[in-house]
């Protein structure tokens, strides 16, 4: 669908009305669309490769990329986090040429508009952090990578939530075709440098991109960003960030997560710890991540004795509309240039981006700090090993976890109280708190969520239509007295050694509509699940890779 700004009477599946574009960029358009069945609007996403040729020279490829698209919804919709914008439907239809997901209408802008208006505030960026962290690590305890995190995919609600969202690189990274073509996927200036250097797959990655958008949103610019895609690319690959200095508490975390080295970056409860004590009013406990000045303090001979220039001076904060670098494609003949170029900036040019680092920092050189010696963290030897770290999404020692026959039931009796409903069509349950998709006692036609956290239920928002064929379930009778067998199992079978999540999800596939339940355990590296039926038997296990 490329039609102009205004969607006309074009109506999608028979039923989602366009209205009007939202907006788009390689992944395909969005647009403001009126749900007819339901009389409510929603956004409607197209999702296609940002290369065309993918589909029109190989139309096998084409079906990879469908069904991995289509596998990616599946697995987000599932999510059911308040910071994963919440997809209610995916229309896949032969008559169309590309999938679409019809999702939740966040209202209130997103962080790149926020940015227009000027930089965060530390409690403002904190806010943010912690609601998108929260996003991601839903999203990576599912096996799922964003690989886009920048502000554009950062939507708002109206009370100020943050929401993720378009997560369809995730599932467009992987194509083989895609990468044939040099296709580079993403937004180079928030792209963590071991993905340019072809380094995919870790959590780590999201991480990265995640401080750097804190530390664009609070120091008002972005450090890695040039006149030219080639040029961004070469920064982020070698030139270094610069220290924050207008971050105030969340510097040392700003500084802890923009290392080049994934494994010397704080896990996501680790940063999660670290963004509550800012939120807290407290100096963020960097634990093992030290902080050690690398920057020599000299100035240069003939710079006197007068002031030290502020690298971000009046005109370095950016106000305006950022340009923004979308999906960098090359083929053929120009791809192997490109690739020469590149190995030719990534090992010769990294004095070169240093120095223009200098440029856009409005006059670093004069600072006591220098754009070639950055500020990293240092490893402490006393400190504890990365293995040994608390997990903190478990609960305390003396605290009681949910995931237990008895604490499973005594959530859903709460939650079933509150809703006055019998029936869900999904649940997940992690060790302290909890999520319901519940069947509506006066419309069985449709649900509500409802949510549980501090001995507490309480409805979330209103949810969705049943889809044809979804089975309403009975929580209550599903066999909860076989969760720790299938618990166990899963500890000891799924590969993960030292979880830092765990939790249950029962729902029906969106295709089959069987039930079923699923265990799953994740550290900050990877995800795996067991999946069973509804009366507790093993169906499948998928561990971690």
């Amino acid at each position: 669908m490329t039609g102009g700004a205004q969607g006309g009477n074009i109506i999608i599946d028979g039923r989602f009305e366009l209205l009007q574009r939202l907006g788009g960029g390689g992944m395909g358009l969005v647009w403001r669309a009126r749900d007819l069945m339901l009389q409510r609007e929603v956004a409607l996403k197209e999702v296609r490769s940002p290369d065309p040729a993918v589909y029109g020279a190989d139309p096998g490829e084409a079906h990879v990329v469908r069904e991995r698209v289509l596998r990616e919804a599946q697995a987000l919709a599932r999510l059911q986090h308040p910071n994963v914008v919440t997809i209610h439907h995916i229309v896949d239809s032969p008559e169309l040429a590309h999938p679409w997901l019809v999702m939740e209408l966040v209202t209130g802008g997103s962080l790149d508009g926020r940015l227009d208006r000027g930089p965060l505030t530390v409690p403002e960026a904190v806010r943010i952090a912690r609601g998108v962290l929260g996003a991601l690590r839903a999203a990576h305890a599912a096996g799922i990578q964003h690989r886009d995190v920048k502000p554009a995919n950062v939507l708002m609600r109206e009370d100020g939530t943050p929401v993720l969202t378009d997560f369809g690189i995730a599932a467009l990274e992987a194509s083989p075709g895609l990468t044939a073509t040099g296709m580079l996927i993403g937004s180079p200036e928030y792209m963590a440098p071991e993905r340019i250097h072809g380094r995919e797959g870790d959590p780590a990655s999201d991480l990265w991109s995640l401080g750097l958008m804190l530390y664009v949103g609070l120091e008002g610019r972005n450090p890695l960003r040039r006149d030219s895609t080639i040029a961004t690319i070469a920064a982020v690959a070698e030139a270094k960030v610069p220290p924050p200095v207008r971050s105030g508490a969340l510097a040392p975390v700003l500084s802890a997560l923009l290392v080049k080295e994934p494994e010397r970056r704080p896990g996501a409860g680790q940063l999660d710890a670290m963004l509550a004590q800012v939120e807290s009013g407290n100096a963020a406990d960097t634990g093992g991540f030290a902080y050690t000045r690398q920057f020599a303090d000299r100035t240069p001979a003939d710079a006197g004795t007068g002031p030290v220039a502020n690298p971000y001076d009046q005109h370095t904060i950016q106000t305006k509309r950022r340009t923004r670098v979308g999906a960098y494609t090359v083929s053929g003949v120009a791809a192997l240039a490109t690739c020469l170029t590149m190995v030719y900036l990534v090992h010769h040019a990294a004095k070169a981006a240093n120095h223009t680092a200098n440029q856009h920092g409005g006059g670093l050189s004069h600072s006591s700090t220098t754009a070639d010696s950055p500020l990293v963290p240092a490893v402490n030897e006393s400190s504890q090993p990365a293995d040994s770290r608390p997990t903190d999404d478990q609960p305390s020692q003396s605290g009681k976890t949910l995931l237990t026959p008895d604490g499973v039931r005594g959530v859903i009796a709460k939650v079933l109280k509150v809703s006055g409903g019998t029936r869900i069509v999904a649940m997940t349950v992690y060790p302290d708190h909890a999520s319901f998709d519940v069947v509506k006692k006066d419309d069985p036609t449709v649900f509500d969520t409802y949510l549980y956290s501090d001995g507490k239920a309480k409805f979330s928002r209103k949810g969705e239509a049943l889809d044809k064929g979804e089975p309403a379930l009975d929580p209550t009778a599903i066999n909860w007295d076989a969760l720790p067998a299938l618990i166990k199992d899963g500890t000891a079978s799924l590969g993960v050694k030292k979880p830092t999540l765990t939790y249950v999800i029962v729902d029906s596939d969106i295709i089959s509509h069987v039930p079923e339940m699923r265990f799953y355990v994740t550290d900050d590296y990877r995800g795996a699940y067991i999946a069973a039926d509804l009366k507790g038997k093993v169906t499948r296990r998928e561990p971690a890779s």
